[in-house]
């Protein structure tokens, strides 16, 4: 959980400022199911992307 929180602050948060708390969760909810959890590669995957693995799975 802190190599993700790690993630998050350096991918998104550091790089704006919301005007409203509803702004800036809107914005996390895309970053995770969007890109962290569909398109980053991840280690536990053999640096793959979750996509690339389902693919080869299938």
């Amino acid at each position: 959980m802190e190599s993700f929180f790690h993630t998050l602050k350096i991918e998104l948060v550091q790089q704006r400022q919301w005007a409203t708390r509803h702004e800036a969760r809107r914005d996390m909810f895309s970053y995770i199911e969007s890109y962290h959890n569909r398109q980053r590669i991840h280690s536990a995957l053999g640096y793959q992307t979750p996509e690339q693995m389902e693919n080869a799975a299938a």
